[in-house]
């Protein structure tokens, strides 16, 4: 079986595997209704219980009408499949009971953490989860080995280079110069936007190792790190090369809508600036956000399908059309779900360590974190790696599995699953009266 159905050939058809016109049982040689008795003499009193009425009885209750049969030769038995000749499975008293083939579409088979079939939003959630509690060893592993590779570099970065308090505390002096204003906010900026690179690489070199163990998970088959590393490798360079598109766009759209406040601000409208800026800002975010929900799934379509950054980009655009409030709804519930836990371990350390070093908790909640030290940013770290052991799984996972839902949906990709998980009779419908 191929261990990534579907994903390099994306759309496969509901009528995959089916001839046209042999998806039904096969028909008799000789339909009941027109087969003739052999030698039956005129006027014979049989010859009336040998047709078929033109009233016919309910189909659960319609029986193989075989016409007389020749002496010493059994009667030919009914077409399979379609419930001829047998009589109904015995229901409540009072009740009726249908014949196979009218009692809906059989329960979706679940191989793996979802079933396969059109996802909720709870199967989305639990099956996110089903994967990180499943697969512990190799979600907890990938996600630990990330979170600390990427939480040590911000630690030294931190400590070393952007260990400055003099910018902290000018920041907080109200008789600060414009000069020490101006600095003190450059470096601020400039540190953040490197801890946060950092942080994008972590999260981006986590997505590409858990699409993998994710989509894995959706046959039911187990995947190791260095599986997941050698299935992903290929595709990491183009993943970062989307990633930073993606913040591209983000940055040039609110670029554009901050640029007429910021030239009227030039021309000496400091007051029509700055509030023409904000607007500006305002309608620029909101199309910002609406551009990202709609490549939002353009990452596992990079990595599961092998396709280029634009064409995943496309793809997410095709699959999301038509459903961007149920993509944004579920994306943001995700998040939301991601960083409440987050917080819940990330706080108390961020506290321990305060009262640990520095001035206290006290210096830490009046902003006076610039003499905190390492013992600070050594406790906190270990809070953030524990937090992105969690946040990771969840965010890739629901990320990864609303890219399956919404092709299940589109391009009936269960087919393509329940093959390669080795279900059988996936997908086929027992066709009434056939």
């Amino acid at each position: 079986m191929n261990d990534t159905p579907g994903w390099a050939s994306p759309g496969s058809a509901p009528s995959d595997g089916h001839e046209s016109g042999t998806s039904g049982p096969a028909e008799p040689a000789a339909r009941p209704d027109t087969a003739q008795p052999a030698q039956q003499p005129e006027n014979n009193p049989q010859d009336a219980d040998s047709k078929w009425s033109q009233e016919q009885p309910p189909p659960g209750q319609w029986s193989a009408p075989t016409g007389p049969a020749a002496p010493g030769e059994a009667p030919p038995p009914p077409p399979p499949g379609s419930g001829w000749g047998t009589q109904p499975p015995a229901g409540p008293p009072g009740g009726y009971s249908p014949p196979p083939g009218w009692g809906g579409p059989p329960p979706a088979a679940k191989p793996g953490v979802i079933p396969l079939r059109p996802l909720g939003v709870g199967e989305i959630l639990d099956g996110a989860v089903s994967t990180m509690r499943t697969y512990w060893r190799t979600v907890l592993g990938i996600s630990l080995t990330v979170a600390v590779v990427t939480e040590v570099l911000v630690i030294l970065l931190q400590g070393f280079v952007l260990n400055d308090s003099a910018g902290t505390e000018a920041l907080n002096d109200p008789s600060a110069s414009a000069d020490e204003l101006t600095r003190a906010l450059g470096e601020t900026m400039l540190g953040t936007t490197v801890v946060f690179l950092i942080s994008l690489i972590g999260t981006v070199a986590a997505t590409a190792l858990l699409t993998a163990v994710t989509s894995r998970a959706v046959l039911g088959r187990p995947v190791t790190t260095g599986e997941a590393w050698r299935d992903a490798r290929p595709q990491v360079p183009k993943l970062f090369g989307l990633i930073f598109l993606l913040l591209l766009i983000t940055f040039g759209v609110l670029a554009v809508g901050a640029l007429p406040g910021i030239l009227v601000a030039a021309a000496g409208s400091n007051g029509g600036g700055i509030a023409l800026a904000i607007l500006g800002i305002l309608g620029a975010g909101v199309v910002a956000l609406w551009l990202m929900i709609r490549f939002s799934l353009a990452s596992p379509a990079l990595m599961l399908e092998k396709q280029s950054i634009v064409k995943s980009m496309s793809r997410s655009t095709k699959l999301v059309r038509g459903s961007w409030w149920r993509v944004l709804g579920i994306q943001l519930l995700a998040g939301i779900i991601a960083n409440i836990v987050a917080a819940i371990v990330v706080i108390p350390f961020t506290f321990l360590a305060a009262a640990l070093s520095g001035e206290g908790v006290g210096g830490f909640v009046n902003g006076s974190t610039g003499d905190l030290g390492w013992t600070f940013l050594i406790i906190s770290g270990i809070g953030s790696v524990i937090g992105s052991m969690i946040t990771f799984p969840i965010t890739a996972g629901v990320t990864v599995l609303l890219y399956i839902d919404q092709r299940i949906r589109r391009e009936a990709l269960d087919l393509e699953l329940a093959r390669a998980a080795g279900v059988q009779d996936h997908g086929t419908r027992p066709t009434p009266g056939s």
